[in-house]
C-alpha cells in the first residue's frame, strides 16, 4: 500500500511540474525554518551569476506563457515566439505569433531557430535540454524559476534589462495585487489533487503567495519528501486534524476534483465544508503563476475571501 501511494505522489507530482512547465517554472525549493524567508533570495542570487550577458534582445522566442506575457506588455515587437499554452491560445494579442511547442511537448528546435532569435526564455528544469542545444547553435539562452513573488520581480527585471525596456509600469501593477491585505485570516488548506491528496508548503509559489497575503496556511511549515519539496501529502487523518476553516481547492480545467474530494469521508468533517467556506482556484495563478492576468486575478479572489 505504502509502494502505491508513493507511485501516485510520483506521478502527481511529475504532472504538476510538467504542467507548470508549460507556462513558467515549478515550485521546488527546500529551506529550514530559519533561513525559509532567504529562499528566493538565494535562488535569485544564483540564477543572476549563472544569466549571460545579454543587451537589447530585439527577437525574443519565449517558452513560457508568463515570459511570453512579460515580454509582450515591455515591448510587444521584440516576442517572435510563444509557447503552446491555453493562456495564450485564448488572448486575442497572440494570435499571429508562431507556437513553437504544443501542449505538454517539448519546443521544436526547427522552429524556434527559424524565427533567428537573438534570446529565448526557457523555465529551469523542464527546458534545460532544450536551452542546450539552443546553446550550442550560439543562440542566447536565459533560465527562469518564478517560485515566489520575489522571483517574479527579479525575473521581470532580467527580462526589462534584456530588451532595454521600462519595467516601472510593470512593477506598479505588481504592487497593485498586493495592496489592502488584510492583516490575519482564518485558517486556510489548499489541496491540489485528490489521489493522493497534496497541499502546497511555504517552498512553493502557491505557499510564497499565501505568506504575501497573511494567510494562515496550514501546510506551510509541514515538509514534503524529496519528489517535491514544494508539497505535502495529507492523509484524511491529517486534514481533519487541521480541520481549516477556509478551504481552497484547485481544480484545472473543471477536471472533477472537487467532486473527488466530496466524496471522501473526511469531507463533511471540516469547518470549511460546514460553514460553505470553500472555493474552487483555477491551476494557473495559484499554483502556478501562468500570467500576470491570472496572477492578478487570484490576488483579487484572495483578498475578497480573506477579508
Amino acid at each position: 500500500m505504502y509502494n502505491i501511494l508513493k507511485i501516485r505522489t510520483l506521478a502527481i507530482l511529475l504532472n504538476l511540474l510538467l504542467i507548470a512547465c508549460n507556462s513558467t517554472t515549478v515550485e521546488n525549493n527546500q529551506n529550514s525554518e530559519n533561513n525559509s524567508n532567504s529562499t528566493a533570495e538565494t535562488q535569485v542570487q544564483s540564477n543572476q551569476a549563472d544569466k549571460p550577458k545579454i543587451e537589447n534582445a530585439k527577437r525574443v522566442v519565449a517558452l513560457t506563457s508568463l515570459s511570453a506575457d512579460i515580454i509582450h506588455r515591455l515591448d510587444a515587437t521584440r516576442l517572435v515566439g510563444i509557447p503552446g499554452s491555453r493562456l495564450l491560445r485564448k488572448d486575442e494579442k497572440f494570435k499571429e505569433l508562431p507556437a513553437v511547442s504544443e501542449g505538454r511537448t517539448h519546443p521544436n528546435i526547427e522552429k524556434i531557430v527559424a524565427l533567428k532569435p537573438d534570446l529565448v526564455i526557457g523555465a529551469t528544469g523542464f527546458h534545460d535540454s532544450t536551452l542546450k542545444k539552443l546553446k550550442e547553435l550560439g543562440i542566447t539562452t536565459l533560465a527562469s524559476q518564478t517560485n515566489s513573488w520575489d522571483a517574479l520581480i527579479k525575473h521581470t527585471q532580467d527580462l526589462a534589462e534584456a530588451t532595454n525596456t521600462d519595467l516601472a509600469p510593470l512593477l506598479q501593477k505588481y504592487d497593485s495585487f498586493v495592496k489592502d491585505i488584510p492583516e490575519k485570516s482564518d485558517s486556510i488548506l489548499v489541496l491540489v489533487s485528490s489521489q493522493p491528496v497534496l497541499s502546497p508548503n511555504k517552498n512553493s509559489w502557491t505557499g510564497d503567495l499565501l505568506n504575501k497575503f497573511n494567510a494562515n496556511n496550514l501546510t506551510a511549515d509541514l515538509q514534503g519528501d524529496s519528489i517535491g519539496q514544494g508539497y505535502v501529502t495529507l492523509s484524511e487523518e491529517k486534514i481533519v486534524q487541521q480541520n481549516p476553516e477556509i478551504l481552497l481547492v484547485v481544480d484545472p480545467s473543471r477536471a472533477g476534483v472537487i467532486n473527488q474530494l466530496k466524496s471522501k469521508s473526511f469531507w463533511n468533517k471540516l469547518k470549511a465544508a460546514q460553514n460553505e467556506k470553500v472555493y474552487v482556484f483555477d491551476y494557473h495563478g495559484l499554483v502556478n503563476p501562468g500570467s500576470i492576468d491570472k496572477i492578478e486575478e487570484t490576488s483579487s479572489k484572495l483578498k475578497e475571501i480573506l477579508k
